[in-house]
């Protein structure tokens, strides 16, 4: 049977679901606004968390996993449904969350890569109204990301996406992993290569499971050796860059402004402007005429 989508019934028979919804690769984010009512979901290759993002407590029944759970939902507070179970929800006033959902194929992933070890011995537990200020923190900063008009940054998702999926792991299994230490950041050689290949393909959605296949590695260690060797994320320097190739092209040329926001990697205008001025203070326009 394939995943079904989580079916909503509301006491006045009208679903308020949120169109705001985005299949990324291996993640899959959603915010739900719904009227009272109840409604099932059951996600066959999916896990799947619900964080309450309503500005007043909402009182919550659910029943997964055999286990039957009551509780009144403050903003931040979480569930987690593992792939295959199916769930059941009874809310008493108007409800918004945001509905995050990894693939088995990716947790997996995951597990074997960073982990070194099978998901199967890490089975991930169902949890009904906890609190992790780190999975709280990956959730807006999704959030946010599903709320932009233009967001295709796969390096800055794909970051997003591996953190949650250790934090998980570490923190919602049976068996409690311990993440292998490793200090130092890159070798100077190692880093070279990834910093050549991001000159080259800036103007390309750079993957950050291209840049960890580059050095062998799972994408969460290279992430962590990278920022140890240069002090900022691989998204922050892929910004960084890109914003720098714009300013040089900005002032040695008189090409039109939405061409060169293409040619740096950047999805429209709008999207060149907004990095712009975080890094500059101004726009690309009055960087120009400066």
């Amino acid at each position: 049977m394939e995943n079904s989508a989580i079916h909503r019934s509301q006491t006045n028979g009208l679903s308020q679901l949120s169109s705001q919804t985005q299949p990324w690769e291996n993640i899959q984010v959603q915010q739900l606004q719904n009227s009272p009512g109840e409604g099932n979901c059951h996600f066959e290759s999916q896990h799947t968390l619900f964080m309450s993002l309503a500005s007043r407590p909402i009182h919550y029944v659910q029943v997964q996993g055999g286990k039957t759970h009551m509780g009144l939902y403050r903003r931040g507070d979480i569930s987690i449904t593992p792939a295959n179970t199916p769930l059941f929800v009874r809310w008493e006033g108007e409800e918004n969350c945001l509905q995050i959902r990894l693939t088995t194929q990716f947790m997996q992933s995951v597990a074997r890569e960073t982990l070194e070890q099978d998901l199967d011995r890490l089975e991930l537990l169902p949890e009904f109204q906890i609190r992790n200020p780190q999975i709280e923190a990956i959730g807006m900063m999704l959030l946010t990301e599903l709320q932009q008009e233009h967001s295709n940054n796969r390096l800055y998702l794909d970051s997003l996406a591996n953190i949650l999926a250790v934090n998980l792991l570490r923190h919602h299994t049976a068996i409690k992993p311990r993440l292998p230490i490793y200090e130092g950041g890159l070798p100077p050689r190692q880093l070279q290569q990834v910093l050549d290949y991001i000159d080259t393909h800036l103007a390309q959605n750079i993957k950050l499971t291209d840049l960890a296949r580059l050095l062998d590695m799972s994408q969460f260690y290279f992430s962590r050796l990278f920022k140890q060797s240069i002090g900022i994320t691989p998204h922050q320097y892929v910004s960084q860059q890109r914003v720098e190739r714009a300013k040089q092209l900005l002032k040695k040329t008189d090409r039109l402004i939405v061409d060169i926001a293409l040619e740096c990697g950047f999805n429209s205008h709008s999207h060149l402007s907004k990095q712009f001025r975080q890094f500059t203070g101004m726009t690309p326009k009055a960087y120009r005429a400066s």
